[in-house]
This record gives C-alpha cells, sequence and structure tokens, in this order.
C-alpha cells in the first residue's frame, strides 16, 4: 500500500507539470475552438492535433514500474474523444497507442489497445450526451472524471486479458490500478475544470464587450449622422469617455482635433492642427496604431509633462475605406491599457464610421432631392408662366373680375414653388398647389377642360414628399388632354389601400406610350424619389387603355397615413 501511495503522489507531481502546460496554453488563441464542442472538420484537426501532443506528453511524464509505465495518458486520449467526439477519439488514441508501442516492453502493444479504447470511451460519452440535445454537458468535470475512471479501467482489464504471463499482468495491475484511476480521473477532470475556466473568461469578457458596446451604441445613435463636426465629435467623445473608463477620448478629422475630454483636456483643446506623429501615421497608412508606453514608448507631441502614458488611434474610414478622421483612447502613465478596451475601441471606431457615412449619405440624398424639385420648378416654371400671362391676357379683356381670381391663383402657385419645403408636406396642401395650377389651365382651355378632385378629408392630413402631385397632373395635360379635339376631363383621387395610401390621376386621353418618353421628365423624378425613400415596393405605376383613359397611380407606405 506504502508503495502505491507514494506511485499515486509522483503520477501527481508529473501530472501537476501536465497541467501547467495546459494551463499556459489555455492563454493563447489555441485554446478557443477547444471551449466549444467541435463539429466542424478544422476544429476537429485543432482537438487532434493538441490532444495527440498531450497524449504522447503523458508518456513522457510516466514513471517505470517493472516493465512498464505508470502514465497520465489517458487524460489526453479521453479529452479528445469528449470534446471531438468517437472519430477525434480513435485518432489520438490511435496516435498516442503507436507512440507508447515504439517505446516497446512486455505491455507495450496491450497499452497501445488500451489507449485507443480510451480514446473511444471519450468519443462514445461525446456522442450520448451532444445526440440528447446536452452537448453542454461534455465539459462537466464531474463527467470528464467518470469517463478517465472507466477509461483507465477498462485499460487494466486489457492489460489482464493481453500481458502474459498472468502472474506478471496480476502483479502489475495490483501496482498501478488505484495509482493511475486516481490520477487520470483528477487531471482529466481538472483539465476540464482549465477549459471551463478559459470559457468564463472569454464569455465574461464578451459581455462586458457587449454591454459597453450597446450602451454606447445607444447613446451616441444619430450624433455624427448629424454632421461630423466639433460640436457633435464632442458630444460623442464624452458619452465614450463615460462608458469606457478611459483616461482620455479625442476624436479627429484628418487636419484638426474635434473633441478631446479627460486627462491633459487642459493643453489638447479642439479646433487645433493635429500635431501627433502617431496621428498622422495612422491617417496616412491607414491602420491602427498603439504605443502602450512599455514596447512601443508614448510621449505627448504638446507638453512633456502630459500625464497621459499611452495611446490607441484608430481610423474612421469612409467612402470606399478612405480615413477621414480618428478616434483615440488614453491611459495616463499609472494605468495599463486594458485589452478589452482595444478591443472596444475598434468596435467603437466602426460604429462612428458607420454614422459618419449614413450621415453623409443622408446629407447626399437631400442635395439629390433638393436638386430634383429644383429641377422641376426650372421645367414647369418657364412655359407655365407663358401660357397663363397668354390666358390672362385674353381674359382681362372680357372678364376682369375672373382676371383678377387667375392672378391670386398664379401668385398661389408661384408662392408655393418658391417656398416648399424639402421634406414632407400635407396632402392638402398638395391639393392647394395642384388646384392653383389647374385653375388657370382650365381658364386656358376656355371650358374644354373639367377636373373632379374626389379626395376624403379624412387623408387631407397624409404626409407625402413635396411636388409629387403636380408633375403628374401636368402631364395628364400636357400629354393628354390638350391633346384632344374633344372636351378633356382630369380626376384626382385618394384611396387607404391594404398596404399604403393610394393617390392617382386620371385623364381622358388614353394617350400614353410606354418608353416614349411620354410620362416626361417629371413622373420619372417623383418615382425615383419615392422609390429613393420608402423602397422599390412603392412609386409610380401607370394603366393605360389607349384612346380612352390613362391613370397614373403614386403609391406610398402606410406609415404615411397620419392619425
Amino acid at each position: 500500500m506504502g508503495g502505491q501511495f507514494g506511485l499515486t503522489l509522483s503520477l501527481l507531481q508529473q501530472m501537476c507539470v501536465y497541467l501547467v502546460v495546459a494551463y499556459l496554453l489555455s492563454k493563447t488563441p489555441l485554446f478557443i475552438p477547444l471551449t466549444q464542442v467541435s463539429v466542424r472538420l478544422p476544429h476537429k484537426l485543432l482537438c487532434y492535433g493538441i490532444f495527440s501532443v498531450f497524449c504522447i506528453l503523458g508518456t513522457y511524464f510516466s514513471l517505470p514500474v517493472d516493465d512498464s509505465y505508470a502514465n497520465t495518458r489517458a487524460i489526453g486520449a479521453v479529452l479528445g474523444g469528449l470534446l471531438g467526439g468517437p472519430s477525434v477519439g480513435f485518432a489520438v488514441g490511435l496516435t498516442g497507442g503507436f507512440h507508447r508501442y515504439s517505446l516497446g516492453g512486455a505491455t507495450a502493444l496491450a497499452c497501445m489497445v488500451s489507449t485507443v479504447t480510451e480514446g473511444l470511451i471519450g468519443g462514445v460519452i461525446h456522442r450520448h450526451l451532444v445526440g440528447r440535445g446536452r452537448g453542454m454537458e461534455v465539459f462537466h468535470p464531474l463527467h470528464a472524471g467518470l469517463g478517465a475512471f472507466a477509461a483507465e479501467v477498462a485499460q487494466m482489464c486489457i492489460l489482464l486479458l493481453m500481458v502474459r504471463p498472468f502472474a506478471f499482468a496480476t502483479h502489475l495491475v495490483a501496482d498501478i490500478a488505484l495509482p493511475m484511476i486516481v490520477t487520470n480521473s483528477l487531471g482529466t477532470a481538472m483539465f476540464m475544470r482549465i477549459l471551463l475556466d478559459r470559457r468564463a473568461t472569454q464569455e465574461k469578457y464578451s459581455i462586458a464587450f457587449s454591454a459597453k458596446a450597446l450602451r454606447i451604441a445607444a447613446r451616441a445613435e444619430g450624433a455624427l449622422r448629424q454632421g461630423f463636426d466639433q460640436e457633435n465629435s464632442m458630444r460623442v467623445a464624452r458619452i465614450i469617455y463615460e462608458e469606457t473608463g478611459v483616461g482620455a477620448v479625442a476624436i479627429t478629422d484628418r487636419e484638426k482635433l474635434l473633441a478631446f475630454i479627460g486627462i491633459g483636456d487642459d493643453h489638447h483643446l479642439p479646433g487645433t492642427p493635429i500635431t501627433s506623429p502617431h496621428t498622422h501615421q495612422a491617417i496616412q497608412r491607414n491602420e491602427v496604431f498603439y504605443a502602450d508606453g512599455n514596447a512601443v514608448p508614448y510621449r505627448c507631441s504638446i507638453t512633456p509633462h502630459c500625464k497621459l502614458g499611452s495611446s490607441l488611434v484608430i481610423p474612421l474610414r469612409g467612402e470606399e475605406g478612405r480615413v477621414i478622421g480618428t478616434i483615440k483612447l488614453y491611459e495616463p502613465k499609472t494605468k495599463i491599457f486594458a485589452s478589452i478596451n482595444r478591443t472596444l475601441g475598434e468596435g467603437i471606431a466602426q460604429l462612428l464610421s458607420t454614422q459618419i457615412f449614413a450621415g453623409r449619405y443622408e446629407h447626399q440624398k437631400q442635395l439629390l432631392a433638393q436638386s430634383e424639385i429644383k429641377l422641376l420648378h426650372a421645367q414647369v416654371n418657364p412655359h407655365f408662366l407663358f401660357n397663363a400671362l397668354n390666358t390672362l391676357s385674353a381674359v382681362i379683356r372680357r372678364d376682369p373680375d375672373h382676371a383678377r381670381a387667375l392672378v391670386q391663383y398664379l401668385s398661389t402657385f408661384f408662392r408655393k414653388n418658391l417656398k416648399r419645403p424639402s421634406d414632407e408636406v400635407t396632402l392638402q396642401d398638395e391639393l392647394e398647389h395642384v388646384n392653383a395650377y389647374l385653375q388657370i389651365e382650365m381658364a386656358r382651355f376656355a371650358g374644354r377642360l373639367t377636373v373632379d378632385i374626389e379626395v376624403p378629408e379624412a387623408l387631407q392630413g397624409v404626409q407625402l414628399p413635396p411636388f409629387s402631385l403636380q408633375p403628374i397632373v401636368e402631364n395628364a395635360i400636357k400629354h393628354g388632354t390638350s391633346q384632344l379635339f374633344g372636351p378633356g376631363r382630369v380626376r384626382i383621387g385618394a384611396q387607404e389601400g391594404p398596404d399604403g395610401l393610394l393617390l392617382w390621376v386620371e385623364d381622358n386621353a388614353g394617350l400614353y406610350r410606354p418608353g416614349t418618353g411620354g410620362g416626361g421628365l417629371g413622373m420619372s423624378l417623383v418615382d425615383r424619389r419615392i422609390k429613393g425613400r420608402f423602397g422599390e415596393r412603392f412609386g409610380v405605376e401607370v394603366a393605360c387603355e389607349q384612346e380612352c383613359f390613362t391613370r397614373v397611380t403614386i403609391h406610398l407606405p402606410k406609415t404615411r397615413l397620419a392619425a
């Protein structure tokens, strides 16, 4: 019994060396895939490689007993099977078994067979738990310990069956059974505990990272969309400073400091040119620059008395990955830069880059919309004004009162043209604009044009892009009723559809020809503006029955239906 106790202590000492190696490796990225059940081939190959090494190490750390070895080889074989499944367990056991066989001895063949068996036992436990939807229980140290216990019992049975003479086998098993069962069971459970600790640490950092990132995203949402300027940058820098707890936060464009908050804000002044060579390097090379104050020295470019001791400079990227500025995180000389802050900083930079890009995109869309509206104004005003003045000249002689009313309509039309907002108007306002236009056109055609407006009062408060209806009505007259010898008729209506608002303009000419430009520039721009703002499901549709009617329908989303 004393010999077994001494052998157990010796094996435990060897196992401690084994576990120290495992602990050190667990701090490297190499172990990260092992914190999940391996189902993909690359992970299985990694699992095979790592545990084959540990299986062989278990033999190298073994203690000679008679003509054999007391060892911790089962730890690698069982864990390979537990984490990688039967195929990985078999491969690890075969590799470790061949290595043991190459060392020779009376038990070489039996030890090779038993090592393969141990890997398969781990694989069977893996398949049993995963097959029943309990895959995460593979990582339970108790299951790992029990698996190693069963594997070592199986090894002792194989030794008794295969090693001859039998008396030698029984004597060997009596000496090594208890020490190896205890050591391998305990070692496997402790190895699994190391993996669980690595996984818990990884999850803790992930949770901390995600929580900070979500808080920053929620608080900073939309800030830089309003413009990448000093005021908005200062708001975002303060949010990041409060959430990350770093020594200082700065934001720059390509030339000057836009915001700075934290240690050193007495001499790092927003609005001043960039003086840091680290920042210039990050901008020019489009790469992250990290000066930890040790391996890469950091020195403030403004004053040698600055208390900041490390700096992380991350480019902010815009269109086509071009650098538009930087975000910088600092820590004081008395504090080490946390790795989570470095990872978080890169995530924040991506978030801010996206916001800046989105803001510039929205600004460009607004400029485009305004340009299109001005283009429509330029298209309408000259020829409409010419026709209106000719109509007034004819009406003023025979009906001065009507002429004064037409002047009022003309004034309303041009006033709304000049003062219309670029974002949204009500349908009622759009109808007033259209009505002013139609009154002048009806006077011009002197009884040959009638207009019916069938818009329920409940829908007149609906919001829609400005200048959406007038170009469609103008097309109905210019390319439709004005071409008729007989009376023309234009009908305007609105109704609530199953998935939005339908506005329609119908004429009785039926002269629309697809692909001939008969729809006019105005209708094309209206369609593009609505699609650009609300998506491809919305926009302008045209239905025509030749020489009977042309019906143009504007489809707007249901969200535009105001209460």
